[in-house]
């Protein structure tokens, strides 16, 4: 659905209610733009917007589908920005994401916005309140849209680096738990939807920065940088987190195999521990005449002793080396 349709004269806001069929008209006055918001639009509104602005088939073609990776294209004398905003449910340890699509034009910007992650009525708010950059014109929210949606990445990063904290944790502890290494692979995926929405979009940020897109004003280009450092930022901890989540698994596969040799090492000792007074007893079982028991009313009773001190030399043994 088209969530808003305003035209913005000398960094205002116009009053009243712009139809899209006088969007193309309001865009090519002076000293103004449009900018038209949609919401998981159908194909009939996308392709009203097209027709009206004379957007490229394929470009349009990508906005439907909505399962574009982070990535910036020319289609004539229109641009085409790709974004992947994300949010994180700390309570399901999940990345949700979602898509941006910017068409910037002569006079115009059309968003499309698909998926809950970042909504850009905030964004709007934020711009109309700057009446100073709105002058810059559609270039103006292009940079206040990829500003917020790369801001929207810190929070994620931080949540996630919370919870490969946690399990650090976890993994060293003396009970870890039967799913800790459910939870890393799980933390793992996450980082890498994480990675897939925000490595990308370092290629699309450096051609803005460089201010050789003729869609593109060059003194936006020390803003579009600012948003790169941020995002490099990102993709440093996003990297670290991948590094951490690989050791951690190493760790804790390490973890179960000292815990297994322990477990085994434990069962060793009682197995030789039991080994002594059952082949004592299956020697006295054996009732031959020499046995001391048939002629001495000591010999079971000396049998016993000899049962009990042996088990108790082999359990003091395998206490000292470690092994109970």
């Amino acid at each position: 659905m088209i969530v808003d349709c305003a035209v913005y004269e000398d960094g205002r806001r116009r009053d009243g209610v712009l139809r899209l069929e006088d969007a193309l008209e309001a865009a090519h006055e002076r000293d103004a733009f449009v900018w038209i918001g949609l919401y998981e639009p159908s194909e009939a509104e996308l392709d009203s917007v097209r027709r009206e602005f004379d957007l490229h088939e394929l470009a349009v073609e990508d906005a439907i589908k909505a399962h574009q990776r982070p990535k910036l294209e020319v289609y004539d004398d229109t641009l085409l920005l790709v974004l992947k905003p994300v949010r994180y449910y700390d309570q399901t340890d999940a990345i949700e994401t979602g898509e941006i699509l910017v068409f910037v034009g002569d006079g115009f910007i059309v968003s499309v916005r698909h998926g809950e992650a970042t909504a850009l009525a905030g964004v709007r708010r934020a711009v109309e309140s700057e009446p100073e950059r709105l002058r810059c014109g559609p270039n103006a929210v292009l940079h206040s849209i990829i500003d917020r949606v790369v801001d929207d990445y810190l929070p994620v990063a931080q949540e996630l680096e919370e919870d490969i904290e946690e399990l650090e944790e976890a993994v060293f502890s003396p009970h870890p738990g039967d799913k800790t290494a459910e939870r890393i692979f799980k933390l793992k995926r996450e980082v890498l939807e994480f990675s897939r929405a925000a490595i990308p979009l370092a290629e699309p940020l450096d051609a803005l920065t460089r201010g050789d897109l003729p869609q593109v004003d060059g003194s936006m280009a020390s803003y579009f940088r600012d948003v790169r450092d941020h995002l490099t930022r990102v993709v440093e901890q996003i990297e670290g987190q991948r590094e951490l989540l690989t050791n951690i698994l190493t760790a804790n596969l390490t973890q179960v195999g000292v815990r297994q040799n322990e477990d085994m090492r434990k069962i060793s000792a009682w197995v030789a521990i039991v080994a002594v007074p059952t082949m004592i007893a299956g020697i006295y079982g054996m009732n031959f005449d020499f046995m001391p028991e048939l002629h001495s009313p000591l010999g079971y009773p000396a049998a016993l002793t000899a049962m009990v001190i042996a088990c108790l030399l082999l359990y003091r043994r395998f206490r000292r080396v470690g092994w109970l």
